[in-house]
């Protein structure tokens, strides 16, 4: 488990301050993380990787005025912290001034955070993770003949802490749990061999799936997979199945983040107040929600977060900006340093299965492969596989395609949205229906 006390990691912080203000710095801002956890892999029933995994660092950023240095160690003797700040410093004072450079204002420093249950222990031994994940995936071989081989089954576990301070005097830790059981299947039929996989993950290991659930369902969504087609070349409509629909709200947040604003890289520039989906689609912002990896009631600059709605009946409410892109953008930081947190979508449909009977026939893509995604036009272009769906119900798998668009049309043209976002994610956004897409198959 962690092997550094919260009050030693704030001491540790406030004294780094305290030596680079008495080197010269005008300002200065401190983190120490430490993380401790194990990793065990297996593949058909044999140990394939056990590993230990223990870290701590400790980074100083220094203002010399306008100029910024910074400097990290692993090593936290004072001879090691009075070089690391020294080098900061060293760093500062030949860096170009920057105006927009500095802490975020004292004003906006967080003043109230409790704890939101992100930390709990997994006391598992070695053999107890190899166990689990033998288990896994032989509840994935045995569930179906033609799940033939495996990728393997994994345990992972994860315990870190975290202070952040500066020298406006905001001082706070944090500390939390990541923990996660994942297994990769192959199946093979007359026709060919397809993969799949599935995993789960939570802060707190007893909400975590079971072995057989998570290998059960791995070997279900790799079967149903064989046989698979490609289509004939049109415009469909596109279900983005829950598992991907997250990537869609990844490039809004990306393009209203302020690094690609303020540098103008953005399809979504100048978006402040402009209608960029449906008026029946909202997405807020959750960063207090309790036993929530995404949580947080500070950002990476002490700054507090708060609830909001980033885009209210379709219509741009705010950004994710930090202290530096505010000031680039003449803005106020939104408390998004370290990016976004927790981003619930709202549904208009309770399942899935409402989804696919409001888009009648179409596409339900599963998968999305490669990068085809330009943030500064909006084109999109993607490899894919999934489902061919007919009158609301899927008719056969399909493979080899890609669908393509203009990210500003996809999200304007979004039918409908259902609650059945996934429970591991920090956030909650279900499966996404899109009007019309290219489907390029044969």
């Amino acid at each position: 488990m962690l092997q550094n006390t919260a009050e030693y990691l704030c001491q540790l912080t406030e004294h780094t301050l305290k030596l680079a203000r008495e080197k010269g710095a005008t300002a200065a801002e401190a983190d120490i993380s430490e993380s401790v956890g194990q990793s065990v892999q297996i593949r058909l029933q044999e140990i394939e990787q056990i590993e230990f995994q223990q870290d701590k660092s400790l980074d100083i950023t220094v203002y010399v005025g306008q100029r910024k240095g910074r400097a990290s160690t692993a090593d936290f003797s004072e001879q090691a912290l009075q070089d690391t700040v020294q080098a900061a410093l060293d760093i500062a004072r030949y860096t170009a001034e920057d105006e927009c450079a500095g802490l975020a204002d004292a004003a906006l420093m967080a003043k109230h955070c409790p704890d939101l249950d992100k930390y709990h222990e997994w006391q598992l031994s070695t053999e107890q993770a190899i166990e689990l994940a033998q288990n896994c995936e032989q509840a994935a071989l045995s569930h179906d003949e033609r799940v033939q081989n495996s990728e393997g089954a994994g345990v992972q576990t994860s315990h870190f802490q975290y202070v952040y301070g500066n020298t406006h005097g905001f001082l706070q830790h944090q500390r939390g749990t990541r923990h996660s059981l994942s297994c990769s299947v192959v199946a093979a039929d007359s026709k060919g061999m397809e993969r799949d996989y599935w995993y789960d993950i939570s802060c707190d290991f007893n909400q975590l799936d079971t072995p057989e659930a998570i290998g059960k369902l791995a070997a279900e969504r790799t079967v149903r997979r064989l046989g698979a087609r490609t289509l004939p070349t049109g415009n469909y409509p596109v279900l983005f199945d829950t598992t991907v629909s997250g990537s869609l709200i990844g490039h809004i947040v990306g393009a209203l983040s302020g690094g690609a604003l303020y540098r103008e890289s953005s399809f979504l520039l100048n978006s402040l107040g402009k209608q960029i989906l449906p008026d029946f689609v909202n997405l807020r912002e959750e960063p207090h929600t309790p036993r929530t990896l995404g949580s947080t009631y500070f950002d990476g600059e002490g700054v507090a977060t708060k609830p909001r709605f980033v885009i209210e009946n379709g219509v741009v409410r705010g950004y994710f900006l930090s202290s530096y892109s505010a000031r680039k953008l003449g803005l106020q930081t939104t408390g998004n340093a370290g990016g976004a947190h927790n981003l619930y979508l709202n549904h208009t449909v309770a399942t899935q299965t409402d989804l696919l009977k409001q888009m009648g026939s179409g596409l339900l893509v599963t998968e999305l492969m490669g990068q085809g995604v330009n943030m500064l036009t909006g084109d999109y272009s993607r490899g894919a596989a999934g489902f061919w769906v007919e009158n609301g119900v899927i008719a056969y798998p399909v493979s080899e395609i890609t669908i393509a668009g203009r990210l500003q049309d996809m999200l304007l043209s979004i039918q409908g949205i259902s609650d059945d976002s996934l429970r591991r994610s920090s956030g909650k956004i279900g499966s996404i229906l899109v009007g019309n897409m290219t489907v390029a198959g044969y």
